[in-house]
């Protein structure tokens, strides 16, 4: 093999020349000389005459090479699959109209000394797919597609955002306290200052404070770190969305959702309507708004209240296998019978509304529904998406809150939050009505191209180590 040049200057892109040359007549050849490059994906020798596909990230071509004109025509000829290569030559289309370069000088760019697998039609094992994606993005062009997509709906988001006055933020990822969330963190320590520290399970309460400093719109999209199992939903790690607007409630953070998921739609897809598992799911606005107790009723034909005897709530969860603890009240009770009994029933798109206090620490109490806040969750082919509310601004009832929370983390519930005093000062120096929401991004874009797993839509998962 040759030496391995420093550098090469392609000055084309393959997307390029058949969008510029889609005409051409066949048997044609051009003057138009260029150079591309990218990896061999097919090649046949027939007798003097070489064909090669070559794919450059943004379609492939083929590659027509002549013994006569190709230079290191043999050597051509002994490539691998799957080696990088950069080519000159003319534009031209063969007798069958095929468009081609024909190869009158070549170099090689990197040598794979790994065979790629099956031939370049994918990749049949999933856990292969996910541990070796440098290899998957190549010989599945659907799996490149994907993440092409998410990149494009990561970009959108921002311009969606920015245009509406929001601005985007960087937080901390490093967290003295866990806090935005119910979940169990990750731990670290810095050993600087010998103090331990958290990786973020939400930005929230950062951006929050950043609301009382006076910045009405704000905006974060970046990793959030979460403790917890893996599943066709969950990643330890993923991207999230969190988005606060001051003088807003939750009615107002909903219909944004509505709004920028149905833009997403459209401008990725060309419709509202996107297939999930086969089936369609059509996200043009208004989406239906409806409460949790009302949804359970529709699933399980019982009415459930917070005035509805703690007994009774304990013997519905037995009836539908929900595991319960003796700590549970009222509230947790019915979010864990809707959790098992409903939201993977919902369709959609729905917006489940009116979530009890007892599960809502960082919620505003529901204006007219005691015991109740004015929370939502977003509900798309039976996958939460989002969670928003109108915020809780009193400092008073947040340290109840915090306290309350406090408590059942030193019971053992390693997901409660514990109390932050820094942020109930921030609170003192006065929060404005204010409404917010987090959304989960690699979920978002799993419903954008219609993939079934968040492995699908994240470039490198979390995987258990490989066994040799």
């Amino acid at each position: 093999m040759a030496e391995i040049p420093y550098r090469f200057d392609p000055d084309t892109r393959v997307e390029k020349l058949i969008a510029n040359y889609a005409d051409l007549d066949p048997a044609t050849e051009t003057d138009d000389v260029v150079t591309i490059a990218g990896r061999l994906m097919l090649r046949r020798v027939q007798g003097k005459l070489a064909f090669g596909t070559l794919d450059d990230g943004s379609g492939r071509i083929q590659l027509f090479a002549p013994s006569k004109t190709t230079e290191k025509f043999d050597q051509f000829c002994d490539l691998n699959l799957g080696d990088w290569i950069g080519v000159t030559g003319i534009v031209m289309t063969t007798r069958r109209g095929e468009l081609s370069v024909r190869v009158d000088s070549w170099t090689c760019l990197a040598e794979a000394r790994r065979p790629f697998p099956d031939k370049w039609h994918g990749i049949s094992d999933t856990d292969t797919r996910y541990r070796q994606r440098y290899v998957d993005l190549w010989v599945s062009p659907e799996a490149r597609n994907v993440f092409k997509v998410r990149s494009k709906m990561m970009s959108l988001t921002r311009s969606f955002l920015e245009t509406r006055g929001a601005i985007e933020v960087e937080t901390p990822i490093f967290h003295p306290i866990p806090g935005g969330a119910n979940a169990r963190p990750f731990t670290t320590h810095h050993n600087a200052l010998d103090l331990d520290l958290y990786l973020r399970v939400a930005p929230e309460l950062y951006l929050k404070r950043l609301t009382v400093a006076g910045f009405e719109k704000v905006f974060e999209i970046g990793r959030v770190f979460r403790n917890e199992g893996v599943s066709t939903r969950h990643n330890p790690e993923f991207t999230m969305l969190e988005l606060y607007e001051a003088y807003a409630d939750y009615e107002d953070i909903m219909q944004l959702v509505e709004e920028l998921v149905e833009y997403l739609a459209v401008e990725l897809t060309g419709s509202t309507i996107l297939k999930i598992d086969e089936r369609e799911l059509d996200v043009a606005r208004p989406w239906r708004r409806a409460t949790m107790v009302e949804l359970i009723e529709e699933a399980i034909g019982t009415t459930l209240s917070l005035d509805t005897p703690i007994d009774e709530l304990r013997a519905v969860a037995a009836d539908h296998e929900v595991p319960v603890k003796d700590s549970y009240g009222p509230g947790k009770l019915i979010l864990e019978i809707y959790e098992k009994t409903t939201e993977s029933l919902l369709w959609g798109p729905v917006y489940v509304t009116d979530y009890p206090v007892e599960v809502s620490p960082l919620s505003r109490e529901h204006r007219s529904e005691a015991g109740m806040t004015e929370r939502f969750e977003a509900i798309l082919a039976g996958r939460e998406l989002c969670n928003g509310f109108s915020e809780l601004i009193d400092p008073e009832q947040q340290r109840l809150r915090f306290e309350e929370q406090a408590a059942q983390n030193a019971s053992g519930d390693d997901e409660a939050m514990l109390v932050d005093e820094d942020y109930l000062r921030a609170l003192e120096y006065g929060l404005p009505p204010t409404g917010g929401v987090g959304i989960g991004m690699d979920r978002l874009a799993m419903l954008l191209t219609g993939a079934t797993s968040i492995r699908d839509v994240v470039l490198f998962p979390t995987l258990r180590p490989e066994q040799n």
